[in-house]
């Protein structure tokens, strides 16, 4: 990717994303795991995704992670479209790697009200 985003999401659902507050450490979704690495999208890939993935689920976390910090184990690689989404290699995310993060819902059609912070 030729310029990075300071940031880029991450989806959880808080039942998911709730023993990485003890042990320091998200190891991802379901699908993550499946795929052999963890999911993300930039600001604009967002509600896509959200609509897609994720309609109708009223607990869920976004986590914005800073992609300085992930270094070369964060790969753009080309998904819907033939868009460059960036994924992570090489384990759980460390929540050191998080600047923010808040509590999200999708609604039956796919829709969610983001925070300002998203960019």
């Amino acid at each position: 990717m030729p310029h990075s985003p300071d940031l880029i999401y991450k989806i959880a659902t808080r039942a998911s994303y709730a023993a990485a507050r003890e042990v320091g450490h998200y190891a991802g979704m379901p699908i993550d795991a499946a795929d052999g690495y963890m999911h993300f999208s930039t600001a604009a890939q967002l509600p896509e995704t959200l609509r897609l993935h994720f309609r109708g689920e009223a607990d869920l976390v976004l986590l914005a992670v800073r992609t300085a910090d992930l270094g070369e184990q964060l790969v753009w690689e080309p998904s819907r479209g033939g868009q460059l989404f960036p994924h992570l290699y090489g384990g759980p995310l460390s929540l050191t790697n998080v600047a923010w993060e808040t509590q999200i819902s999708v609604d039956a059609n796919g829709n969610c009200a983001l925070p300002e912070a998203v960019r």
